[in-house]
This record gives C-alpha cells, sequence and structure tokens, in this order.
C-alpha cells in the first residue's frame, strides 16, 4: 500500500475554515488522505458554531485546537489548500497548491455556517475525489 497524502488546509486564524475542510476530509473516512489544519494567525479556540455544524453531521471536533502553520507543515504536505487566497505563508510550499476562497464565518450564525460548511463539503469531496482517482 502506498503512503496516504497529506492534505494541509490553511486559513487566517484556523478556527474556522480550515478546521471545516479538515474535519470533513477526515470525515469521508478515505484512508489515502490524511487532513491537517492550521492558520496564519491562529486563533485560541475553534468557533464554537462552526463545531455545533460539524456536530450536526456526528464529527467531534473537542480535540481540535487553532495552530500555527509552520515551514516544515508546508514541506511535508502534499497539497495545501489555501482556504482565503494569496494567504501569506511561513515558507514554499512543497506539494500541489490549491486556492478556495470562501468567507470568514468568525461572527456568523448557525445557518450561515451551514451553508458555509456545505460548499467546503462539495469542494473537499471534489477534492479527495481528484486526489484518489
Amino acid at each position: 500500500m502506498t503512503q496516504p497524502k497529506t492534505v494541509l488546509f490553511i486559513c487566517t486564524h484556523n478556527a474556522g475554515r480550515s478546521q471545516l475542510g479538515a474535519h470533513l476530509l477526515t470525515h469521508l473516512g478515505d484512508e489515502r488522505l490524511v487532513a491537517t489544519s492550521a492558520g496564519i494567525s491562529p486563533a485560541e479556540m475553534i468557533n464554537p458554531v462552526v463545531a455545533a455544524s460539524l456536530q450536526e453531521l456526528g464529527i467531534d471536533t473537542s480535540a481540535a485546537h487553532p495552530r500555527a502553520v509552520t515551514a516544515g507543515d508546508l514541506d511535508s504536505a502534499d497539497v495545501v489548500v489555501l482556504m482565503k487566497p494569496r494567504l501569506s505563508l511561513p515558507g514554499p510550499v512543497r506539494g500541489e497548491l490549491v486556492e478556495w476562497s470562501f468567507p470568514d464565518p468568525s461572527n456568523w450564525e448557525a445557518d450561515d455556517v451551514r451553508e458555509l460548511r456545505d460548499a467546503v463539503d462539495e469542494s473537499v469531496h471534489g477534492l479527495a475525489t481528484r486526489l484518489t482517482t
């Protein structure tokens, strides 16, 4: 069996968009893909509305903690997904760079976050299909 591909999701605070991406990819359960996430300027905790939207799908985020992206993360990831285009990164990306454009849900209500979650989920499914076929 070949090594799984590591997919690193990055957003500004690693509290919303990148957490959605990583948790949704992990939720797919494809052992050929390993998801991780990080942020440029990490928040203290995952956005509680984002966590609740994931919980609605049966995804536990209790162990999720925002963290800063490192040059080592960028060097070791097979795919780096920027959840916001043109983020300033701490080093070069070795693998494939993918740029998506999702709005920051920092102060959103639950219904709006659900829409974002579903849009991210659709993009994650497309990426997973492309990476595993």
